[in-house]
């Protein structure tokens, strides 16, 4: 399991979305991204934002991902997972059945504040949303992840091989997935 971690507006589910395409595309491996909103949306729309809620929501997608991973998957998670306590937990479930890469997106809060593609921060800087991480939540940054990636002044193409060069480096991905040689006629 991949997760991406960070501030909302700091680009994980942009660079989850690129990294399974490129598993797809150079390695013939199929991914599942599991986006937090997503599975907040769909799955468990009755948890708040509270500590207690926040780490159930984690829970959820870790055994999540731990399926995909069981069954021979890739999953990657995008998440806000603002709390070490998720994040480790995560990491147990997920190393049940493979390898957990933790990826810091480490976005500055400014740079995520001036993205606001929700209109999120404004609302939380208005005081229309209550703990609202970043702003009025912690987000415990994480002390030793495998990878810290800022995207300040990256695309998401550049952020995901970056993250393809961390699975290389630790051997939990083979050489990319070549097409097969076709022997042209002047061989024959």
């Amino acid at each position: 399991m991949v997760l991406l971690t960070g501030l909302s507006g700091a680009g994980k589910s942009t660079i989850a979305q690129a990294l399974a395409d490129a598993l797809a595309h150079d390695w013939g491996r199929q991914a599942t991204v599991l986006d937090g909103d997503r599975i907040r949306q769909s799955v468990s729309p009755q948890l708040g934002f509270s500590r207690t809620d926040r780490l159930r929501h984690l829970h959820g997608m870790g055994l999540a991902a731990a399926e995909v991973a069981r069954g021979g998957g890739i999953a990657i998670c995008a998440a806000i997972a603002p709390y070490a306590e998720g994040r480790e937990t995560m990491r147990r479930q997920a190393e049940a059945h493979g390898p957990f890469v933790m990826v810091h997106v480490a976005t500055p809060l400014h740079v995520c504040e001036a993205r606001d593609p929700k209109g999120l921060y404004a609302r939380a800087r208005a005081g229309l949303l209550d703990q609202f991480t970043g702003v009025s939540d912690p987000y415990e940054t994480p002390e030793k992840p495998d990878l810290a990636i800022d995207t300040s002044g990256l695309t998401p193409g550049e952020a995901a091989v970056l993250v393809i060069r961390r699975l290389l480096f630790r051997g939990w991905l083979g050489p990319p997935h070549l097409p097969p040689l076709v022997a042209s006629t002047s061989d024959q």
